[in-house]
Order: C-alpha cells, then structure tokens, then sequence
C-alpha cells in the first residue's frame, strides 16, 4: 500500500487506493491543511463511492487520514519553524531507546518529518504537542495531510508530502505516553504532600509513593524512581518495589512502569549515583523548578 502511495501522482488516486486498503480518508481544501467535510477527520470514510463522490465535487482537494486507532497509524511530527525543529529531540529520544523504527516516513513541505508507526494493541494513545521540542504526536483525535498532497507555505512557495522511506522489516510501535514524558518531564509547582529526604530507604519510599492521591502520583513515582537510580539501585528491583507501590496509589501497572523506565533512562545518563542526572532534587520540587 505505501508503495503505491509513494507511486501515486494525484490526491485522488491515493484516496482511492488507500480506502481499498482500509485505511479512512477525507478531503481537505486545496494547497491548504483545512478539511473540506463538515466534520473533518470524523467524516472520514472506506466507502469507495464517497471517496470518489468527494473528488467529483473537490477535484484539486488534498487527501488526509485521521490517526490513531481509527487508521491503525500513529504519526510522530517533527516540526520545522523559524524558531527551531524537532530533529535534536528526536535523535535523542532514539538514541534513549524511546523511539524505534517506523513503518514508512513521509517529508512534509516544510522539510519536517512524519515519522509513522503502526498502532498496537487496543489502547487509546491521544493527540499531544510539546512546542518548545517542535514534536507533535497525531493519535486519537488527530489527523494528518498525506503524500502527493501539496501545501501553500507563510513564505507563498508551495511544498509536496512525499514517502521518502519504507520499512524492510518488522517495524515498531510507539509508546506515546512514555515519549511525550521524555520530551516534556513532569514539572511540578509545588512540593509532593510529606516529601521524604534523600537517602531514604526504599521501603519507605515505596510507603510514601503508595500514600499519594490523584494528582501527586505521575510526579511522585518519577521522583522516587529517580531517587532509586541515583542509589545504584537496579531497574527490576525499582519496578517491583514502586510498581506495586504506584498500583495501590491507584496508578495503572503500564502507566507506572513507563514512569519508572523514564526516571531510570534520565537518571543513568550520567551513571548511576550521579547528583547530575537531570532528576529533580527536592528543593527543587519545592520551589517549582522543572524536573
């Protein structure tokens, strides 16, 4: 199917070979981003008569998909601005082991890129931005302009989406959630509730992780796992003592598990024990200082 994409000459001729495919498509407003349907991505349809009924109507219109669960693909969006690009970020997400392969890559007229995983499992995974990283994520409740579509760009020129790669293997998935932690690591504004001293034993961090209420729990785990990495302790043992910890504070096993593999990957960037690891100090904490 990407194949064909890439080979294909007009937005109309990848709808259709796209729908055929199984994957939702819509129309959008000439050289523009803008859907053309009154419900945008929500309208998007398999239907081979509505896609060819659109492009009887809008015959220069540009194709888009929505994301995430409803296409099966998840798009990570290196963004490229006046004010920097997404491309620093990404490379060291990859070499952090928070990134693997997509299944194929698309240049956007910007000179950004789409990065495009396939969605695994049947876990909702939604939409975000982080801006001052210029990386996008397009999931549930997102969409994106698709190849050979062609937009006006601030400065009039106007640029094509073209796949500029296709896996040869097993591609990966992408955990959404665990990247968007790596990129924009929880800031607290103030001190979590009875905030135990460094040193403390992980007994008693657990305890203290295990007591947070809703609203302290992501931030709490994060510190505490740093905590255990800084002491050299290993990654299974802060799993299994923090997991459980994190789980009776009422955090789901999946969503602890990648706050703890995200502390671990920040706090060993520097080897473990260092002061230096990026992982926030409890004064920090309490004066709001970003993690």
């Amino acid at each position: 199917m990407v194949v064909q994409l890439r080979e294909a000459t007009q937005p109309r001729e990848a709808a259709e070979l796209l729908a055929a495919a199984g994957v939702p498509v819509f129309p959008c407003v000439a050289l523009e981003k803008r859907p053309l349907t009154t419900h945008g991505f929500h309208d998007a349809s398999l239907d081979p008569n509505q896609v060819a009924d659109w492009w009887r109507r809008w015959p220069d219109a540009n194709v888009a998909m929505p994301t995430g669960m409803a296409s099966g693909i998840d798009v990570v969006d290196v963004d490229v601005h006046a004010s920097g690009n997404g491309y620093d970020a990404i490379r060291s997400a990859r070499s952090s082991g928070l990134l693997g392969d997509p299944a194929w890559m698309v240049k956007t007229p910007s000179s950004g890129l789409h990065l495009c995983f396939l969605h695994a499992g049947d876990a909702s995974q939604p939409s975000w931005q982080v801006p001052r990283k210029h990386v996008d994520f397009r999931g549930d409740g997102g969409y994106v302009v698709l190849p050979p579509s062609h937009v006006t760009q601030d400065d009039n020129t106007i640029g094509q989406y073209e796949v500029i790669d296709i896996a040869t293997h097993q591609p990966d998935s992408v955990d959404a959630g665990a990247l968007r932690r790596f990129l924009d690591p929880p800031r607290p504004t103030r001190s979590p509730a009875d905030l135990p001293v460094v040193g403390t034993r992980r007994d008693r961090l657990a305890a203290w992780v295990a007591s947070l209420s809703e609203g302290e729990r992501n931030h709490g785990l994060f510190w505490a796992s740093c905590r255990m990495a800084e002491a050299g302790e290993r990654f299974d043992v802060a799993a299994d003592v923090l997991g459980g910890a994190a789980r009776q504070a009422g955090l789901s096993d999946r969503e602890s598990l990648t706050t703890i593999q995200s502390a671990y990957r920040i706090a060993t960037r520097l080897g473990a024990g260092s002061t230096r690891s990026g992982c926030p100090r409890p004064m920090q904490a309490v004066e709001g200082v970003r993690l």
